[in-house]
C-alpha cells in the first residue's frame, strides 16, 4: 500500500469527522442476512419484483465501486455472501450521494431499500438510505495471489480470507467436521471434557515440550503434549466414557504434516480395546466425511480416497519388512538393526534408540505408500510404552495407527492398566533417556498412583484434526488449514 492512499483514506476520514458524522457509529438498524436475501428474491424475475416491490435492509463490507456519473454500484459482502447495492443522486440527494461517492473498498455500510433487477439481471438493493457503518483505512489487496505471497497469506490470514473464497471454504468445512466429530461422540455416549493445557509433568506421547513459568508458584510447568493421562485419571474416576478435542503443543520442527501447535480428538472407552477402536475410528471418519462432503470419496493431492468400506489391517513390522527387506524384529537390539538397515543399502541416519530407528525406517519407507485408509497394527513395545502388551508375542502391544494420504491420522491402544508393568515402561524410557532420546517420556508419579487405584480395560484413540481437514480441504500443507499458524519473525 502506498502511503499516498492511506494518507487519501485519512483525509475522507478526518473529513467525515469535520461534517459531524460519525465513520463508526455505536448503533446499528436492524437487518438482513445477505444470503437470506438471495434466497428468498433470487428466483424472482424483473416484472415479478417490479410488480410486489419489497424493502430489503443489508449491511456489508464494500468489495467493489463501480460508478457512472449519477449512478454508483456497491458489491457488498456478508459471511461469504454478496450482493450488489445501487445509488443513484436523484433517489439519495447530493449531499448523502457526494457520500457514496467518497466510499472506498473495504468499508462497511448499511444499505435500506427496495429490490430490483439491473439490464443484465444483476439483484441489486436500490439504496434509499445508506450509512457508513466502519471505515477503512487501508486498501484490500487487488490480487492476492497465494504463490507468490504465500509468506503475506499466513502473516495476514484475515486479508487472505476476504480475498480468497477456498480459504474460507476450508476454514467452513474446518469447523463442520469439527461439529460432525463432536456429534458422533455424542450420540455414542462420550462425555466431553477438558483437562489441563499447563501441566506441572507433561506425558503420553514421546515429544518434547514447550516449558513456562508460573510465577504465584515459583514454578516451571509444561504445555500439553497430549492430553492422555488425564483422560485415563478420569477414565479410573468412573467416566466411562470420555473425549476432548483441544491443543497440543509439541517443542519441535515445522513440516507440511507438523506445527507446533495442533488440534486432536483424544477418546478413552471403558471395557474396550483396541480392535473397538479400530470400529469406532472407521465410523467417525466415515461419519465426518459424509457430513462433510455429502459422500464418501475425496480428492487429495491428485489421487480419489475412498473412506466407504472395511478398510484393511496390516501388520507394522510386516510392512516394513515387504517395503525394506528389513526383520526388525529379528534384529533386536539397536547395533544389529544399524547393521541390518546398512546390510539392505539404506542409511540408518542419527536415530539414537532401536525404536527410532523403526520408527525411521516405517516413516521413509512405508507411510508415503499408504493412500486409502489403512490400518497399521501390532507396534513392538519400546514404540508404545502405555500400550498393553499383546497376549501372543510379548515383543508387540496392541496398538494401531491410521494412515491416509501418506499421513498418519489416528493412534490407538489397548491401554496399559498394569501398574507395576507401567512403572517398568516408564523406566526403560527413562535410561532411552539417558541414552541420548530426548523425546522420552517422563516418570509420572501422580499417574501411578491413580493406575494403582484400579483403571478397567480400556481402549483409547487419538485422532489428529489438522490432518483430517487437510484431506478433506486438498490442503498441500498443514499451515493451509490452520487460521493461524505459527510464523517465523519477520527480521527487522
Amino acid at each position: 500500500m502506498s502511503e499516498q492512499e492511506r494518507r487519501a483514506r485519512a483525509e475522507r476520514l478526518r473529513a467525515l469527522r469535520d461534517a459531524g458524522l460519525d465513520p463508526f457509529p455505536a448503533r446499528l438498524d436492524p437487518v438482513e442476512r445477505i444470503a437470506a436475501v438471495r434466497a428468498r428474491f433470487d428466483a424472482l424475475d424483473t416484472d415479478a419484483l417490479a410488480a410486489d416491490p419489497a424493502q430489503v435492509a443489508v449491511a456489508g463490507r464494500v468489495m467493489a465501486i463501480r460508478s457512472f456519473g449519477k449512478l454508483v454500484f456497491l458489491t457488498l459482502r456478508e459471511d461469504g455472501a454478496e450482493l450488489q447495492a445501487s445509488a443513484r443522486q436523484g433517489e439519495l440527494g447530493a449531499p448523502t450521494f457526494e457520500r457514496v461517492r467518497a466510499l472506498d473498498v473495504g468499508d462497511f455500510v448499511r444499505v435500506e431499500g427496495p429490490v430490483w433487477r439491473t439490464k443484465t439481471n444483476e439483484l441489486t438493493v436500490g439504496a434509499r438510505r445508506i450509512e457508513l457503518l466502519s471505515k477503512s483505512l487501508r486498501p484490500l489487496p487487488e490480487k492476492w495471489h497465494g504463490l507468490q505471497d504465500v509468506e503475506a497469506r499466513f502473516r495476514q490470514r484475515y486479508l487472505d480470507l476476504l480475498v480468497n473464497q477456498e480459504v474460507r471454504a476450508g476454514a467452513v468445512r474446518r469447523s463442520r467436521a469439527i461439529s460432525a466429530m463432536r456429534g458422533f461422540m455424542d450420540a455414542r455416549g462420550f462425555v466431553e471434557v477438558e483437562t489441563p493445557v499447563l501441566q506441572p509433568l507433561y506425558g503420553g506421547a514421546s515429544a518434547r515440550p514447550f516449558v513456562t513459568h508460573y510465577g504465584v508458584y515459583d514454578q516451571d510447568v509444561f504445555l500439553r503434549i497430549s492430553d492422555e493421562l488425564y483422560l485415563k485419571r478420569l477414565v479410573i474416576g468412573g467416566l466411562d466414557r470420555v473425549y476432548e478435542i483441544g491443543r497440543d503443543f509439541r517443542n519441535e520442527g515445522v513440516s507440511r504434516k507438523h506445527n507446533p501447535e495442533f488440534s486432536m480428538l483424544e477418546c478413552y472407552q471403558a471395557f474396550a480395546d483396541y480392535r473397538d477402536m479400530m470400529e469406532l475410528a472407521q465410523a467417525l471418519l466415515q461419519h465426518v466425511v459424509r457430513g462433510v462432503t455429502g459422500g464418501t470419496r475425496v480428492g487429495y493431492r491428485g489421487q480419489e480416497i475412498e473412506f466407504a468400506g472395511e478398510w484393511p489391517r496390516r501388520s507394522m513390522t510386516g510392512a516394513i519388512r515387504e517395503a525394506t527387506g528389513i526383520d526388525v524384529l529379528a534384529a533386536r537390539d539397536f547395533p544389529s538393526l544399524r547393521a541390518a538397515v546398512r546390510g539392505a543399502g539404506l542409511d540408518p541416519g542419527p536415530a539414537p534408540t532401536w525404536g527410532a530407528l523403526v520408527d525411521q525406517l516405517f516413516s521413509d519407507h512405508v507411510e508415503p505408500t499408504l493412500v486409502q485408509p489403512t490400518f497399521l497394527v501390532d507396534y513392538p513395545v519400546e514404540l508404545s510404552p502405555l500400550a498393553k502388551g499383546a497376549a501372543d508375542d510379548p515383543r508387540l502391544v496392541e496398538r494401531f495407527e491410521l494412515f491416509v494420504g501418506g499421513m498418519e491420522l489416528a493412534n490407538a491402544f489397548s491401554e496399559l492398566n498394569d501398574p507395576e508393568v507401567q512403572r517398568e515402561r516408564f523406566e526403560e524410557q527413562r535410561r532411552a533417556r539417558a541414552a541420548g532420546f530426548e523425546d522420552a517420556q517422563p516418570l509420572d508419579e501422580d499417574f501411578l498412583v491413580a493406575l494403582e487405584h484400579g483403571m478397567p480395560p480400556t481402549g483409547g484413540l487419538g485422532v489428529g484434526v489438522d490432518r483430517l481437514v487437510m484431506v478433506l480441504t486438498d490442503a498441500a500443507h498443514i499451515r493451509e488449514v490452520l487460521l493461524f499458524p505459527y510464523m517465523r519473525p519477520e527480521s527487522s
